[in-house]
């Protein structure tokens, strides 16, 4: 088969047959149309009766009448039923156009037109719906030819970009969009027209005439194709989606608030430094909610002043023309190599710098009133949108936080200004947070320091350095303490202790422990009895009216200890190690209660823990404490402590314990020298502790500085007594003490003679000051009382009060010590005694 005309032409779709009749009414020639129509090869349809060909038995009588009018010479159109090949029972419906014609010799015939009704109904069905679906449809249907112009579109289409729908035939792409969007849509029709795949929910970007919104369509493309399978255009359905894309726009930007408020709730206020929250809000905001961001604080608030900050004095806004002082704490930028100018340009202040807002400006309008501000763009035109939003927690005002967005972004609108305002308001409630943390924190840390012992302490035979270090500013306050106590005799008492927990509770406890150590030392107490002391305080502290942290003074009785149902977050407990150094005989007594164990370095030794008995930590009660008695060498080195030194999460009180112990070489090292070693060289993790190192050197009294005799009890020891301290006063140069030290010492002996038992001791000691000690037997404690005027004595220990800077008396072992000190003369005559102190004597 050939043809001239182009493939898709009407007989493509159109099933056309012919046949013609003889003058003898039979079939004389036989298309293969028609053999393919009717199911009849050509062989075997030439010379049958067209009626028995093809007709139903039915109308065959009808169908001959009709065939002979024909070879009458008449024209006839018409219905013909047939039957269809392969289908059973199935009729089809063929519409046949007869034309008489002659033969050669002049016979008549006829030639027959047949054409299938049920192709031609199939096209008539297919172009209603066709146009149907292309005019009624709500959507916008173009037809894009091989050329890319517009071959037809619909009255919807037409409806959007105006004029009637053939007003559009012959327009191209770039009629309808513009830039890049009529680009990308043209190379999309392109690739489907060349490749024939499809392309469904192209998003597509453009303004309809006369609005000055931007709209946004999904078209689906796909090529179309004549009955014969050429191509000839691509069809684009197009369906206006701004509706939704608004929609879907304001879903994202909630689960995008939501997602950054979130990240807030997890980033915002994890540290109590109000500059590191600041930081930590503009590290959730950029670039994720703006492009530029910075915070301001009151300058009140970050010098630690007790006004309620964000406060606003109308005075002194007249007086200063604008806000209190700020400073700006925190600056983020997206755009950061633009930072510089636009600080320039709009005279923004720079980190750190203190200033304030004028009065009319709204971020001072912001910070007056409580309520976000919009401050104008800058000149350049490069930030076109920012929001003053003022920090407030607890109905105060702390700062004010500026988010702005530059050109290109969009502009805040309603939804932002909310999430603005939750930013900084979680971000305002960290920083009050951070700054009633911190005010507290300084009273806990100022009343704990005030606790401690001031500058370098100094003690008799001993060479003594110190170390507080507190936890750092991200953590409470602790209960660490340690403290270095003048006792009688020229000997010292060295403490260190730890209450458990912390916070300013703790601190004020830590108080209480070591005001009473302090009171406990003075009596003299042995350590084990000081401890045991200590311990009834502890428990005290944990019960109402128990201690000064709770507004009584009394020390509660056993019986409420035993009665009361204690709470256990009342109770405190502590650990505490107590030692008495005697520099005469070199000898320490410790005692434990809960405490880690002292290190001890003799020369030419390597560091020991001493096996001290642990005991029970304060405030648990029930346990007697026990004592150890250890002789140090010349130029050892002790060192107390706490656990803060030693232990941490990363490592093991073990291992902490031997690092202490290989910390602790080279003990002839000055001391001060020693502690900064022992500090750097351990792995204390400062700050997550407090840590309390009490180091001591031994050096004892050397043997000339002591003096130390035994007199046997008789009367005749009052004299030898005072010989003896004569004596050994001149050998020492203390000439002016002679004379004082002679009476108080014979009004001691005397008293020892009179009121004491068993063999009488004499011992002077001479360090900072001078020492004089008489030991007897007796256990009768003197009592210094207010002689009557007609009594003839009772008025030694009077004296001895007046003339020396203390006196005292402990218990021993073996009965009581009575004991004096005098000043070392400095070089003046001493003070003689008033009238009136004479006088207070009788």
């Amino acid at each position: 088969m050939w043809q001239s005309s182009p493939p898709g032409s009407i007989y493509d779709y159109i099933r056309v047959a012919s046949f013609s009749i003889g003058p003898d009414g039979l079939i004389e020639q036989w298309s293969r149309r028609a053999a393919g129509l009717f199911g009849i090869a050509a062989h075997r349809a030439v010379g049958m009766d067209p009626v028995e060909a093809f007709m139903p038995a039915e109308l065959r009588p009808d169908g001959r009448r009709r065939v002979g009018e024909i070879l009458d010479g008449k024209e006839w159109t018409g219905l013909v039923p047939f039957r269809i090949p392969g289908e059973d029972g199935v009729h089809g419906l063929a519409e046949i156009y007869v034309m008489p014609s002659q033969t050669a010799s002049g016979e008549r015939a006829a030639l027959c037109i047949v054409v299938d009704v049920r192709a031609l109904r199939h096209m008539e069905t297919d172009l209603a719906a066709s146009q149907a679906i292309f005019g009624q449809s709500p959507f916008g249907f173009v037809l894009f030819g091989t050329d890319l112009s517009v071959i037809r579109a619909n009255q919807r289409f037409a409806t959007v970009f105006g004029g009637r729908a053939e007003d559009h035939r012959g327009r191209t792409v770039e009629d309808y969009l513009s830039g890049p969007e009529a680009d990308r849509l043209t190379a999309t029709i392109e690739r489907v027209l060349e490749t024939g795949t499809s392309v469904t929910d192209l998003r597509i970007i453009g303004t309809a005439p006369g609005e000055l919104g931007s709209r946004h369509w999904s078209m689906n493309l796909y090529r179309v194709h004549s009955g014969s399978g050429r191509p000839i255009g691509v069809a684009g359905l197009a369906t206006d989606v701004t509706r939704r894309h608004i929609a879907a726009r304001e879903a994202a930007s909630a689960r995008r608030n939501l997602a950054l408020l979130n990240e807030a709730s997890a980033r915002i206020g994890n540290s109590l430094d109000l500059e590191t929250t600041a930081r930590e809000l503009l590290d959730v905001a950029v670039p994720g909610f703006c492009d530029l961001a910075s915070v301001d604080l009151y300058q009140g608030l970050l010098t630690g002043d007790d006004a309620p900050p964000g406060s606003w004095d109308s005075l002194r806004q007249e007086s200063v023309g604008g806000s209190a002082e700020l400073r700006r704490v925190a600056l983020a930028s997206a755009v950061s190599d633009a930072l510089p100018d636009i600080a320039a340009d709009t005279g923004s202040p720079e980190l750190g710098a203190v200033h304030r807002f004028s009065f009319n400006s709204p971020c001072a309008i912001a910070l007056r009133t409580g309520h976000v501000e919009d401050v104008p763009g800058d000149d350049r035109g490069f930030v076109q949108s920012t929001l003053a939003v003022p920090m407030v927690a607890h109905d105060t005002v702390v700062g004010l936080v500026q988010f702005s967005r530059t050109k290109g972004s969009e502009p805040f609108g309603e939804r932002d200004r909310a999430l603005a305002t939750e930013l900084a308001a979680r971000a305002a409630v960290c920083i009050d947070n951070a700054r009633l943390y911190r005010r507290e924190h300084e009273r806990a840390l100022i009343l704990q320091r005030s606790l401690l012992p001031p500058g370098d302490p100094v003690a008799a035979g001993l060479d003594i350095a110190c170390r507080y270090l507190p936890g750092n500013t991200a953590t409470e306050v602790g209960g660490d303490w340690f403290d270095v106590i003048e006792l009688p005799g020229h000997r010292t008492a060295l403490v260190v202790g730890d209450v458990m927990g912390r916070g300013l509770r703790a601190a004020v406890a830590m108080g209480e422990l070591r005001t009473a150590v302090r009171t406990l030392a003075l009596l003299d107490l042995e350590p084990a009895e000081v401890l045991a002391a200590l311990d009834e305080v502890a428990r005290g502290l944990g019960t109402p009216g128990g201690g000064s942290a709770s507004g009584g003074s009394q020390w509660p009785s056993r019986a409420a200890h035993k009665s009361r149902e204690a709470d256990l977050s009342e109770v405190y407990l502590a650990t505490c190690v107590y030692a008495v150094y005697d520099p005469v005989t070199r000898r320490c007594t410790f005692a434990n209660a809960g405490h880690l164990p002292p290190a001890v370095v003799e020369p030419g030794q390597g560091a020991l823990l001493l096996d001290v008995p642990p005991g029970m930590p304060l405030g648990v009660g029930g346990e007697p404490f026990e004592e150890v008695e250890v002789e140090l060498k010349e130029g050892s080195l002790l060192a107390l402590y706490t656990d803060g030194l030693v232990e941490s999460r990363d490592h093991p009180l073990d291992e902490g314990l031997d690092a202490l112990r290989g910390a602790l070489v080279h003990p002839e090292r000055p001391i001060e020298d020693l502690c900064d070693h022992v500090l750097t060289t351990l792995d204390t993790r400062h700050g997550e502790d407090d840590i309390a190192l009490l180091m001591a050197r031994i050096q004892g009294l050397p043997a000339d500085a002591v003096g130390d005799w035994r007199l046997p009890r008789e009367p005749r020891s009052v004299g030898r007594a005072r010989e003896l301290a004569r004596g050994r006063l001149l050998a020492w140069g203390l000439d002016d003490l002679v004379d004082t030290a002679e009476l108080l010492v014979s009004e001691l002996v005397t008293n020892a003679l009179r009121y004491g038992e068993g063999e009488i001791r004499l011992r002077l000691l001479r360090d900072r000051t001078l020492v004089c000690e008489v030991w007897d037997a007796g256990l009768v404690q003197p009592r210094r009382r207010r002689a009557r005027d007609t009594d003839e004595g009772g008025r030694g220990l009077q004296l001895v009060g007046l003339l020396s800077v203390g006196w005292g008396s402990r218990r021993t072992p073996r009965g009581k010590t009575v004991w004096f000190e005098l000043a070392l003369p400095d070089g003046e005559p001493a003070a003689e005694l008033s009238v009136e102190q004479l006088l207070s004597m009788y």
